[in-house]
């Protein structure tokens, strides 16, 4: 049985197409198949327009979730949801094209647990694969660990594999990390990206920003060694002045302690000192609402 997740937002319009492009191909392969739909409280008419479709299309499933929780906590509602022996995460906007989802199970049953589709020419804009480009390179220095700007959440995951990453209920959600993580055998498969049907990315540079924080708080600890790095620096940089004044000191070249020299030290230090507590105290919130243990998500309503 294979299980389709797709997270919707602002997808009304391009809705159709998906499910009669998704039931085409996969009419080739399987009639054991479902399509999930996750309306992540979507400002548009996404919601009816998947209350229409599922009640003509039986393998439709819809959730629609009590606000917008963010795209990776939608993933997360479908993996809930699924019960196929393969599941296909892919996003509503067609550049994902369904037509590649016969290529990612032949690839995957020559005895991988994960094949990731790897985009070959990214149609996005110059704009978007800028921020792309910037958010991933970013991530893959903050978090040790490689990142590709290719590969995002289209691909095709076994069983076992999903249920591990549905076994893991951390707050903070990104759902390629999560993959990455929990191992198995994994391959990439270069696929076709599409250009985007009708409207445009809701990815903008602040919610990359924020999502790039929040996984580098969620999976790094190297903003604290940075920090402690750049402590011993600015001490053993300390050191060094403060010998270099000894000496000029005893050399008769000081009669009286410069003002610049107080003034210069002084705004160092209390910029490091605030920046090291920020960093701590954003470690220490995002362990807060940890604990909480608050649902990932809230679900208002489903359908089919």
């Amino acid at each position: 049985m294979l299980s389709i997740i797709s997270p919707v937002y602002r997808a009304e319009l391009v809705l159709p197409e998906l499910i009669s492009r998704i039931k085409s191909v996969l009419a080739e392969l399987t009639t054991d198949f479902e399509i999930i739909l996750v309306d992540d409280y979507s400002p548009d008419n996404s919601w009816n327009e998947i209350e229409r479709l599922a009640s003509m299309h039986p393998e439709i499933r819809g959730i629609k979730l009590s606000r917008n929780f963010g795209q990776h906590y939608a993933i997360t509602a479908g993996l809930d949801a699924a019960v196929g022996d393969w599941i296909v995460v892919m996003d509503c906007d067609l550049q994902d094209r369904p037509e590649e989802i016969p290529n990612l199970l032949a690839k995957a049953q020559e005895g991988f647990d994960v094949v990731l589709a790897r985009r070959v020419n990214r149609q996005d804009g110059l704009l978007k694969r800028l921020s792309s480009k910037i958010f991933y390179r970013t991530l893959a220095w903050l978090t040790g660990s490689k990142q590709d700007e290719s590969i995002a959440n289209f691909g095709i995951y076994h069983r076992k594999v999903i249920q591990e990453i549905v076994g893991m209920r951390e707050s903070i959600r990104y759902f390629p990390t999560m993959v990455k993580w929990v191992g198995f055998r994994q391959t990439t498969l270069d696929v076709v990206h599409a250009e985007r049907e009708k409207g445009s990315s809701t990815y903008n540079f602040k919610k990359l920003f924020n999502l790039a924080l929040d996984i580098m708080l969620a999976y790094s600890d190297k903003p604290i060694r940075l920090t402690v790095k750049l402590g011993l620096l600015i001490a053993l940089t300390g050191f060094v002045f403060a010998l270099f004044t000894l000496y000029k000191y005893l050399d008769g070249d000081i009669i009286v302690a410069g003002y610049a020299s107080v003034i210069i030290s002084l705004w160092m230090l209390t910029g490091f000192l605030l920046v090291t507590l920020g960093m701590v105290g954003l470690y220490i919130g995002k362990t807060f609402e940890g604990v909480k243990q608050r649902p990932i998500y809230i679900v208002e309503k489903k359908v089919g």
